[in-house]
């Protein structure tokens, strides 16, 4: 079987992809001299953006445009990104992390959350009520 059949598989290359683009961004905008703050939620805009397309159409084979999953995602993201507001914000600056550690960090810990409400729920086809009968 290839490995490409395993949804984890698929899920894995768009994430480290993801992950690529924010760890690569973040540093890059605050070195530029953008805000912490701004730096944060562009690279995160930037990069789930990235994320829904390669989820949506490689990783669950989903339809790209589809309301309810569009709203399921973005509940979903701003619930990453209140998380990576405080790994990179107060959390780093209360641990005297590095710019690089906080967004390693949050790189790390966002796709577990987000596989986890991507398969459960973003992505999840619904059930025919005749399963819950039996």
């Amino acid at each position: 079987m290839r490995v490409f059949d395993y949804k984890c598989a698929r899920f894995g290359v768009v994430g480290i992809m993801t992950a690529l683009s924010y760890v690569a961004m973040y540093p890059a905008f605050l070195a530029a001299g953008v805000p912490q703050p701004a730096a944060n939620a562009l690279a995160f805009f930037l990069a789930i953006v990235l994320q829904y397309i390669g989820h949506a159409l490689f990783t669950f084979e989903r339809r790209l445009i589809n309301r309810s999953q569009i709203t399921k995602f973005a509940i979903m993201v701003g619930c990453g990104f209140g998380m990576s507001m405080l790994v990179t914000g107060p959390l780093a600056e209360a641990l005297g992390m590095s710019a690089w550690a906080a967004a390693l960090a949050v790189a790390l810990y966002l796709p577990v959350q987000n596989y986890i409400l991507m398969t459960l729920w973003v992505f999840a086809l619904p059930h025919p009520k005749t399963e819950y009968m039996s």
